[in-house]
């Protein structure tokens, strides 16, 4: 009989955005993996979770997906965690899911905590259609990927760290237009949270100021829509 694969929304941040559910899941399995089980090992003893844990990150993933599919083969409830937020969202996560289905075992992925939806409804910006481009490739590939994200007109979320946010800033105000709106997010849910709004170069200029400290998201208005100039029409181009 096969077990079940639990995908569990850890806080970004804040550890009173917990849910009740997570909480039960996590007690309830049989074990857990964890993106780094230093990081979790202080927020599972917070909330009195005493299981096995075991590391499952990008680096190990292929590899241990193999005996994780036997475990649930064999019954075994086992929950994934990452580091911070909801699995297989710019985590690990999705190869262990897709090899689940093939093998018919039942997956389940609770609502929770993910970095993107809060910073995109805080923006400012339309939400009601968007494009989550998680992390932007280094090198290869980065130059058609901007090139790409300059014809978008949906609302652009991506995530950033420290030491590439004002590079990246620079090249987005380079393709899509330094007067493009934007809203750059960092430690959400945290002491320290701050969104600030504007364009992208007046965005650029803030932090270039400021310490760049945590985990950055970055929300940008989508390409406009350039009005018809024939006067019978009555849609956009």
């Amino acid at each position: 009989m096969s077990g079940k694969l639990f995908l569990v929304p850890t806080p970004i941040g804040n550890l009173e955005d917990m849910t009740f559910r997570a909480i039960r899941i996590l007690k309830e399995c049989d074990l857990i993996l964890a993106e780094d089980t230093r990081t979790s090992a202080p927020m599972l003893k917070h909330f009195g979770i005493d299981k096995k844990v075991y590391a499952h990150h990008q680096h190990n993933e292929h590899k241990a997906t193999a005996e994780i599919i036997r475990f649930l083969k064999e019954g075994q409830k086992i929950s994934l965690i990452s580091d911070a937020g909801t699995p297989a969202i710019s985590d690990p996560g999705f190869l262990l899911v897709r090899e689940a289905i093939k093998n018919e075992i039942a997956v389940e992925c609770l609502p929770g905590a993910t970095a993107f939806v809060p910073a995109l409804v805080n923006s400012g910006l339309p939400a009601d259609a968007f494009v989550f481009e998680g992390f932007l490739p280094v090198k290869k590939g980065r130059q058609t990927k901007f090139k790409k994200l300059a014809e978008e007109e949906r609302t652009i979320i991506l995530y950033e760290s420290p030491h590439r946010l004002l590079k990246t800033l620079e090249e987005f105000a380079q393709y899509l237009g330094g007067d493009r709106e934007a809203s750059v997010s960092r430690e959400l849910t945290k002491m320290f949270e701050e969104t600030v709004r504007g364009t992208l170069l007046e965005i650029k200029s803030h932090f270039e100021n400021n310490t760049l400290k945590g985990e950055f998201v970055i929300c940008i208005s989508g390409k406009p829509h350039i009005k018809s100039k024939n006067k019978y029409a009555d849609v956009d181009e």
